[in-house]
């Protein structure tokens, strides 16, 4: 056994020691990693040893304790060149700096528990095209996989304001602002693609070069200003574009390739939207040699601090999922 009981006599005690004070209250205005410190020395019998066990010098133990005795007032060790002693005080200081220890060790394993299987409410935001035509089986898959987590989805068409509306990852398309308070990862490369029906091309024609995209009904994206784009067409090394009239914009890519599913115009469409209509037959790719630039979907999230571990968990699971994608 390290340890000895130093009798009351023995023990030493500072001038500006005042007994009246509860010990609790004295505990008020000391550091607890150095309770934590002291504790972790008591059990283990020898400062050489807490240093090895610790990591830290065993000048840095010597110098915490003692700037834990002059906080306190009084003695915690009575130290000899062989023996390390409590005193009556440091005896009675030891649950203090046991409970802290165990306060700890629980905070560090609900932290492990929490990576391991991750937990909580997590608020995602993300288009709503995106949601249910890409996303919707990956986030199935997530949900079944991970019980221990609750999704609360917004499909708005507004950008959340991810800090002040306490949001824990969003997805967002295309250029991202500056903002050095968030992240972000690139998750998906959405390519893009001209499409019609083969009834609306057999009544209208079949474009054969870009220019011609200027005499059709052309179904497009609604940009966020409101305003019409121009279409961005490259082929190898040559370049196209023009601002097209447009017959229909709308804020939904979803709608606008049901429209073209109707025979009402060419559609400029994300390839993963049309894909599936193009197996079937109910759309044709128009003007396959020109490519539109891709368009980037980023997972973004609060740049400071540590990522919860709910949080990951989507962030990977949505990384692996979306790269398997064509």
């Amino acid at each position: 056994m390290w340890l000895h009981y130093i009798p009351l006599q023995n023990r030493t005690v500072a001038p500006e020691m005042d007994n009246s004070v509860p010990l609790e209250e004295q505990l008020m205005h000391i550091e607890p990693n150095d309770l934590w410190l002291f504790a972790k020395i008591a059990d283990i019998g020898s400062f050489s040893k807490a240093s090895v066990s610790i990591g830290l010098p065993k000048s840095t133990l010597s110098r915490r304790i003692s700037q834990l005795e002059k906080q306190l007032g009084e003695r915690v060790f009575q130290r000899t060149t062989r023996q390390l002693n409590l005193t009556e005080f440091g005896l009675k200081l030891l649950r203090h700096g046991r409970q802290i220890g165990e306060d700890i060790d629980a905070a560090v394993a609900l932290a492990q528990h929490r990576q391991l299987q991750p937990s909580g409410i997590l608020r995602v935001s993300m288009p709503n095209d995106f949601a249910n035509l890409v996303l919707l089986p990956l986030l199935a898959e997530f949900i079944s996989g991970h019980p221990a987590i609750s999704l609360e989805i917004d499909l708005s068409a507004r950008r959340v304001d991810l800090l002040s509306e306490q949001y824990d990852l969003v997805i967002r398309m295309g250029d991202l602002p500056d903002d050095t308070s968030l992240a972000a990862k690139p998750v998906f490369q959405n390519a893009w693609g001209l499409y019609a029906s083969n009834e609306y091309l057999d009544s209208y024609g079949v474009p054969e070069q870009p220019d011609d995209l200027c005499r059709h009904g052309m179904l497009q994206l609604l940009a966020r200003q409101r305003e019409l784009q121009p279409l961005q067409l490259t082929r190898g090394d040559s370049s196209w574009a023009a601002i097209v009239p447009a017959k229909v914009t709308a804020n939904s890519p979803e709608l606008l390739v049901k429209l073209a599913l109707r025979h009402l115009g060419i559609v400029a469409s994300p390839t993963v939207y049309a894909n599936a209509y193009v197996k079937t037959g109910q759309l044709t790719r128009v003007l396959p040699e020109w490519q539109f630039p891709t368009v980037t979907a980023w997972a973004v999230f609060p740049g400071r601090g540590l990522m919860p571990g709910k949080t990951r968990a989507l962030l990977d699971f949505l990384a692996i999922g979306l790269s398997k994608l064509k």
